[in-house]
């Protein structure tokens, strides 16, 4: 069934205000839930930190390991070497061989440098990991310490938060797609979150700039979807100021 506008504005109004006590919901916990988001991605940034470090460690242990292997290489090859100089024939074979055990124990000079270097790196890669995991450890306290604090915040409304989501579910759906999708825009442009708003005191009741007689007289009518100028705003209807009592009335004549 087709609603009229009216039916539409009133439909409106009513996720309006469920919109606005689930702002009042998420305004008391304040800060915390961007808090504790902040700090579980500055947790995951460290880790990462320090997972890096540890394949960079054992890149470093894979070069040690080749570099041990390449000095067992040269003592083996000296070994050859030394045996071969007690069979040579003449001064020249000699000299030859001397200088092949000469170039390996380079090679295994070479090897223990590179070995002591890599060491070295591995000594500050551990420093740095010991220096991250310390601050990490520093950060889940932190987070552990907000996030208690923000569940006990949240028990304190989760039943009354379920309650009004489930009705914001049910009021959403008797409101069409693309008044829906108008109402949402508003509202995400809105510092205050508010989409559908009174007429008060001849203002608009979100912007607070003056709405004219004429504007208000079509409000009241409801024939059709009325917005803001200034704002963009959806004006739901008009709110009607109460006449002083009588007694209020003559008692500020007589002053």
């Amino acid at each position: 069934m087709e609603l009229t506008v009216a039916q539409k504005l009133e439909a409106l109004l009513h996720l309006q205000t469920i919109d606005s006590k689930l702002d009042e919901i998420l305004k008391i916990r304040g800060d915390l839930p961007e808090e504790v988001q902040d700090l579980e991605d500055e947790i995951a940034g460290y880790q990462t930190r320090i997972g890096k470090f540890e394949k960079e460690i054992d890149v470093l242990d894979g070069e040690i390991e080749q570099h041990r292997l390449a000095k067992k290489d040269a003592e083996k090859l000296i070994n050859k070497y030394k045996d071969q100089q007690m069979n040579v024939r003449n001064n020249r074979e000699y000299d030859a061989i001397s200088k092949e055990i000469e170039l390996q124990n380079l090679e295994m000079e070479l090897s223990d440098k590179r070995i002591g270097e890599a060491n070295s790196k591995i000594n500050r890669k551990k420093d740095e990991i010991q220096g991250v995991q310390n601050t990490l450890s520093e950060r889940k306290k932190d987070l552990d310490n907000k996030k208690k604090e923000l569940d006990v915040i949240t028990s304190e409304n989760q039943e009354e938060e379920k309650r009004l989501i489930a009705e914001r579910e049910k009021q959403a759906e008797q409101i069409e797609d693309r008044l829906l999708r108008s109402y949402t825009k508003i509202r995400s442009n809105a510092q205050n979150g508010l989409a559908v708003v009174l007429v008060r005191r001849g203002a608009c009741g979100g912007c607070f700039n003056i709405v004219p007689p004429q504007r208000q007289v079509e409000i009241r009518e409801k024939k059709k979807i009325i917005v803001c100028e200034h704002c963009g705003r959806v004006f739901a209807d008009v709110e009607e100021v109460p006449l002083e009592k009588p007694k209020k009335i003559m008692a500020d004549l007589r002053q």
